[in-house]
Parts: structure tokens; C-alpha cells; sequence
């Protein structure tokens, strides 16, 4: 799950600017003072509803497809959500692992100074295509 797109309704505000609400997901509603800003407060609004729901446990629904969509009041916008980004920029924290190499292995890895952390973190990088 790294890019998401998940349809959205922008309704023009009477003061201006618009307010946007996500017909798969009734609790996120943002608005913003024009078009720029109403879709960085929606991409915001529906990380924090995707990744809420997922640290809940909670199921997190397919988009609705737009042609199942009817709106009276709104223009539907598809919004995009990077999980992987999201998660880069804000679950940074180091963890812990435990794990087990031939002794020979530590041996010479140690002798060339090698940082343990950095070179597992640059091969499960490698292997889950994940760029830098």
C-alpha cells in the first residue's frame, strides 16, 4: 500500500475558498483558502484518516469509483496519498532488531569498520525498491 487515490468532493465555501469531504471516509473534512491549499489540507485530512484507521486496526475501504459518485453541490477531485512517504516523514524512530550472522562474517564486517545499522537499512531498502 504506497499510493493511494481516493476520490473527493470540493464544495465551494460561502466565505471562499472550498471545504472537501471523502465519500469513502465521513469523518475527514478540510477545508482551505483556494484550490492549493484545500488539496494539501485534503491530502493531509485523508493521511490522517487512512493511517488512523490502520494503527485502529480498522478496515480502510477501496475508493469509490468516480462514475458511482453523484454530487449535487461539488466537483470530485482525486486526491493522492503516499503511505510510504507519510510513513518516511513521520515514523522515523529507530528500532531495535535482533539477528544472526556467521561469526566469521562479524568478524570481518568489524575489522573494516563496518556500520552494521546502515547497511542493513541500505539492503532492505534495495529489496523493497525503495528509493533514498
Amino acid at each position: 500500500m504506497a499510493k493511494l487515490f481516493y476520490p473527493a468532493v470540493f464544495h465551494k465555501a460561502e466565505e471562499g475558498g472550498f471545504w472537501v469531504s471523502f465519500p469513502d471516509f465521513p469523518e475527514c473534512l478540510t477545508e482551505g483558502d483556494n484550490m492549493q491549499q484545500s488539496y494539501e489540507m485534503a491530502v493531509e485530512a485523508l493521511g490522517l484518516a487512512l493511517v488512523g484507521r490502520k494503527e485502529e486496526g480498522e478496515e480502510i475501504p477501496a475508493p469509490t469509483e468516480v462514475d458511482q459518485l453523484s454530487v449535487d453541490d461539488g466537483t470530485i477531485v482525486i486526491v493522492e496519498f503516499d503511505m510510504l512517504e507519510y510513513q518516511k516523514k513521520h515514523n522515523s524512530r529507530a528500532v531495535k532488531k535482533t539477528l544472526s550472522i556467521p561469526e566469521w562474517l562479524n568478524e570481518e564486517a568489524t575489522a573494516m569498520g563496518v556500520n552494521f545499522s546502515q547497511v542493513l537499512q541500505e539492503a532492505l531498502m534495495d529489496k523493497l525498491n525503495i528509493t533514498r
